[in-house]
């Protein structure tokens, strides 16, 4: 398995329209970001380009974390805001199992409702998961995707919601969670680095960040 992405850090402008507009509207910004990557992708361009994003705010800064196969930030507003871009290569070469890391994600943990079998065929509305319930659903996922945690800190972050009452339903319930882990599977993790975890990865849900933990 030879990966091959590059992560954008976009330290956005919080002066430039174009930055107020996506941060208001997730469809807006989902749009702005798919001009990163090359157009005429065919079905599924977003998947097909491996685009996954998340959105870091403190009470002073929001920085854009974005990951595709390639990337071309001339593509955006000038005004945007500044943007590094870094090969993930070497951060793959590093998968080793046994390795300690920090993680960063943000997940959209959900459940597909159970229905009676006299509604064989139909599928259930999705319910969000909260507390403790979110966080079996993340250590689940963790351990599929080849990370044995050992900490997990979960942070609520805004719900994606419509952004006026004439728009399409759109509603995704977000959770941030920081920790530690050991890598159990790296070729398993890699896959999940390139294919996000979960689901509503075009609003801003699936990109798991990776540093080497730290030991005091």
């Amino acid at each position: 398995m030879n990966p091959r992405a590059a992560l954008a850090r976009i330290r956005l402008n919080p002066h430039s329209r174009a930055v107020q507009r996506d941060l208001r509207d997730a469809n807006d910004m989902h749009r702005s970001l798919m001009r990163l990557v090359p157009d005429d992708l065919g079905t599924s361009p977003r998947q097909r380009a491996g685009l996954l994003y998340r959105l870091d705010e403190t009470t002073t800064t929001s920085t854009l974390l974005v990951q595709a196969t390639t990337l071309d930030p001339t593509r955006l507003p000038d005004d945007y805001g500044h943007t590094d871009i870094k090969d993930l290569t070497p951060m793959f070469t590093a998968l080793k199992k046994g390795l300690a890391v920090r993680y960063r994600i943000v997940v959209n943990p959900v459940k597909t409702e159970r229905l009676p079998l006299d509604q064989k065929g139909r599928r259930g509305q999705r319910i969000p998961l909260t507390g403790p319930d979110a966080d079996h659903w993340w250590t689940t996922r963790a351990t599929d995707a080849g990370l044995d945690l050992h900490t997990l800190l979960p942070t609520s972050i805004a719900p994606v919601r419509p952004p006026a009452k004439n728009s399409p339903p759109m509603r995704h319930h977000l959770v941030r969670y920081d920790g530690t882990a050991t890598v159990t599977d790296p070729d398993a993790l890699a896959h999940a680095v390139l294919n996000g975890i979960g689901r509503a990865k075009s609003y801003g849900a699936g990109l798991i960040s990776l540093a080497p933990a730290t030991t005091a």
